[in-house]
C-alpha cells in the first residue's frame, strides 16, 4: 500500500510538471489563416510519456501516457479567436419574422458561403459579423444539388476575414473537428467532435421530372453538435481550415417547440465540393452537375446478392436506365428478369469501378462524379454482366431540370 501511494504521488508531480503550452508565431500562423496580422496560435496537443517503476520480476517498465490538456485547451481557444471573425450570422428579414442560419467569408470581395435552404426563396437578408457590424446581403448563386448558396455582402475589407479551405480528400474518420455557428440564434457557438464517416450520400433538393430526387454526394458525417441555426457554418480541422459546410442532422428527438436537436449524427457538404461549385455560383449564379442516368440499389445486401445471382455484393447494381440518357446511349443494362424478390428484377449490370477507381456502393459512385467530373466529360465504367467483365465509355450530360 505504501509503494502504491508513493507511485501515485510521483506520477501526479510529473503530470503537473508537464502541463506547459507551446505556441506557433509569425509565418506558421500566417500560413494557416492568411495574411492577417499574426498572433500566437497554440500548437497541437503534446503527450508526456512517464516510465512506471520496475516490478520485482525485473520486467521492462510500463509506459504511462498523459495528454497535455492545457495545450489542447489553448489550441481550441486560439483557433476560435482566429476563425470566429470569418463566421457570420444570417437572418432572413420578413414581416413575419426571419429565420436564422450561419455562413462564412471566402474572399475579400465580400462573398459568403451558406446553405441554400437557409436563403431559399428570400430576397432580403441581414448578415452580421462577429464584430457586431451588420449589412444587407444579396443572394447571387444557388445550388439545390449540394444545398449551397453564395451571398454578396457590401462590407468594408476590415470586416472580411476569409477562412482557409482544406483538402477534404485528406480528411480521415476519427479526425478531430470543430463547428462554429449560430445554433438557436446563439451567435459564435463552438462545438467539437470527430469525423464519424466519409463519402455519405443524401437526397438533394433538386427534384426529377417524375417527382424523385437527385443525390448529393461526398458528405462528411460528424458527431460535433449541430443544431438549427448551425446550417451554413464551417466544419473545421485543428489547423483552422474549413473541411465542410454544416448542413443537416439526423434525429428522432425533438424539443418542446418541435425543433429537431442534435443526436450525434450531423452532416456537412465537403469543402472540395464547395471549391468546385462556388466559383460557378459567383460567376454564373448556378452550377451544372454531371448526369449518368441510372437508378440503383443503395445497399446490395447478401439477400439481394443471392436473389440476383451475383458473384459479389461490392458494386452498384443497376435497377433502371433513363431512356436516351448517357448510360442508355453507352449500353448500360438494367435488370429485366424475374427474381425471388418482388419488384427487384435480375439480370442488371453491376458497376464495380469508374475510371479504374473501385466503387463499393452508390455512395462511392456519386461522390466520384460530384468531385471530379462535369457535363460533357467521359468516364469508363467497369461492369460485371453475366459473369463477364466489360468496360463501357459514357459521355456525361448535365442533370436535367424538372
Amino acid at each position: 500500500m505504501k509503494r502504491t501511494s508513493l507511485f501515485l504521488l510521483t506520477v501526479l508531480v510529473l503530470v503537473l510538471s508537464t502541463l506547459a503550452c507551446q505556441t506557433l508565431t509569425g509565418s506558421s500562423a500566417d500560413q494557416i489563416f492568411g495574411n492577417r496580422p499574426s498572433t500566437e496560435v497554440t500548437a497541437p496537443p503534446q503527450e508526456a510519456v512517464i516510465p512506471a517503476p520496475s516490478n520485482e520480476a525485473g520486467l521492462e517498465p510500463a509506459q504511462v501516457t498523459v495528454l497535455d490538456m492545457v495545450t489542447a485547451q489553448d489550441t481550441l481557444i486560439g483557433l476560435y479567436q482566429k476563425v470566429n471573425p470569418g463566421v457570420v450570422s444570417i437572418r432572413v428579414l420578413t414581416e413575419e419574422g426571419g429565420g436564422l442560419g450561419s455562413g462564412f467569408v471566402i474572399d475579400t470581395q465580400g462573398h459568403v458561403v451558406t446553405n441554400y435552404h437557409v436563403i431559399e426563396g428570400v430576397t432580403d437578408l441581414e448578415v452580421a459579423f462577429a464584430s457586431g457590424y451588420k449589412a444587407r446581403g444579396e443572394v447571387i448563386g444557388e445550388d439545390l444539388d449540394s444545398d449551397l448558396a453564395i451571398i454578396k455582402v457590401d462590407a468594408p475589407e476590415s470586416e472580411l476575414f476569409p477562412l482557409a479551405l482544406a483538402d477534404s480528400d485528406a480528411v480521415q474518420v476519427g479526425q478531430t473537428v470543430i463547428a462554429i455557428g449560430n445554433p438557436f440564434g446563439l451567435a459564435g457557438t463552438m462545438t467539437t467532435g470527430i469525423v464519424s464517416g466519409l463519402g455519405r450520400t443524401l437526397e438533394s433538393l433538386h427534384t426529377t421530372a417524375d417527382g424523385g430526387t437527385f443525390s448529393a454526394g461526398d458528405i462528411i458525417q460528424t458527431d460535433a453538435a449541430i443544431n438549427p441555426g448551425n446550417s451554413g457554418g464551417p466544419l473545421l480541422n485543428l489547423q483552422g481550415e474549413v473541411i465542410g459546410v454544416n448542413e443537416s442532422i439526423r434525429t428522432s428527438n425533438f424539443t418542446t417547440s418541435g425543433e429537431p436537436t442534435n443526436s450525434g449524427i450531423g452532416f456537412a457538404v465537403s469543402v472540395n465540393v464547395v471549391k468546385r461549385v462556388a466559383p460557378s455560383l459567383i460567376a454564373d449564379g448556378k452550377y451544372d452537375y454531371p448526369y449518368l442516368g441510372i437508378t440503383s440499389l443503395d445497399d446490395l445486401t447478401l439477400i439481394y446478392q443471392e436473389a440476383l445471382g451475383l458473384s459479389q455484393s461490392l458494386g452498384v447494381y443497376v435497377t433502371g436506365v433513363t431512356s436516351g440518357g448517357p448510360a442508355d446511349r453507352a449500353g448500360v443494362k438494367a435488370g429485366d428478369l424475374p427474381s425471388d424478390i418482388t419488384g427487384l428484377p435480375a439480370g442488371g449490370d453491376l458497376i464495380t469501378a469508374i475510371d479504374d477507381q473501385p466503387v463499393k456502393n452508390f455512395n462511392d459512385l456519386i461522390s466520384y462524379l460530384v468531385k471530379y467530373k462535369g457535363p460533357g466529360e467521359n468516364v469508363v465504367l467497369t461492369i460485371l454482366r453475366g459473369g463477364d467483365e466489360i468496360k463501357l465509355e459514357v459521355t456525361l450530360d448535365k442533370r436535367p431540370n424538372p
